[in-house]
Parts: C-alpha cells; sequence; structure tokens
C-alpha cells in the first residue's frame, strides 16, 4: 500500500514579506530577493522574488542564459531595451506582464524620474544564472510593442 502523502508538512508553503531573501545574484542598479525556491520554499522548477530599481535608475547589460523570465510590474513603469546593442525598446505599467527568452541580452530601466519600480519576478528554473555583459546602449532606438494593449507608436 503506497502511503498517503503528508501534506501538512509537504503541501503550500507561504513565505512573509520580511523572510525574503536578497542572497541572489544581483546586476548593478537592481535589487533582487529570493521568495520561492529550493531553501525557502522547496521549490523544485521555479524561481520568484522581487525586483526593485530606484526613480530614474538602469540596470546593467545581462542574460539568464537558458532561463525563461516573467515579470509583472506591480507599481512604476519599465523600459526594457533588449538586443545585441541593446537597440530595441517597449514599456510597461502596473499590471503589465514583460516575457523575456533565454539568452537575450537586456537591461531593465525605471522610466519613472520620482517613482520605484517594483516588480516580481518569476524564473523556469532555480539556477541562478545572471551574466552580466558589456554593452553600450544604442543611440537610437526602434521601438517594438508586443500585445494588444501596447499600441506601435
Amino acid at each position: 500500500m503506497t502511503e498517503k502523502p503528508n501534506w501538512r508538512d509537504n503541501g503550500v508553503r507561504i513565505v512573509r514579506a520580511g523572510e525574503l531573501d536578497s542572497n541572489t545574484p544581483q546586476t548593478p542598479g537592481m535589487s533582487r530577493a529570493a521568495a520561492i525556491n529550493q531553501a525557502k520554499a522547496g521549490a523544485e522548477k521555479l524561481w520568484a522574488g522581487t525586483v526593485n530599481i530606484q526613480p530614474d535608475a538602469k540596470t546593467g547589460a545581462h542574460h539568464h542564459g537558458e532561463l525563461e523570465s516573467v515579470i509583472y510590474v506591480l507599481r512604476g513603469r519599465a523600459r526594457m531595451r533588449w538586443g545585441d546593442n541593446l537597440e530595441y525598446v517597449a514599456e510597461a505599467e502596473a499590471g503589465d506582464f514583460i516575457y523575456v527568452p533565454p539568452f537575450v541580452p537586456h537591461q531593465e530601466i525605471n522610466a519613472d524620474p520620482e517613482q520605484p519600480l517594483e516588480c516580481i519576478l518569476v524564473r523556469s528554473d532555480q539556477e541562478a544564472i545572471v551574466v552580466n555583459l558589456d554593452i553600450e546602449p544604442a543611440e537610437s532606438s526602434e521601438i517594438i510593442w508586443i500585445g494588444p494593449n501596447h499600441p506601435e507608436q
């Protein structure tokens, strides 16, 4: 007979706001903190946490290897730059989701000069891959909007 799972100890986990772990790979210009990972919640296939960027600040260019990333904007306005020379740009605001495919060089920018940018970040694996890149942003950018809620300009 198969033993019944112990759902009390191996079921839902709550990670409180004050329990996030900032001991995670960082990129200059942003602050990441883990909420859901193996150590905090027993997760095996996901990583989730917070990302905060100060007003009018931008991160260094980076990518996350083979990981897929989803960013949900809680507060503020995010400007994303991506491409080999960070030549593409789009903006997202509170309530929007951003998808970053594997190996895409990108940079997060707080497009608001007065308010912090607060986001939730979810990645497709526990591996903490952050490859910081030495890329100078392009002088001019092609604006590409993805999805029906972001019309072309």
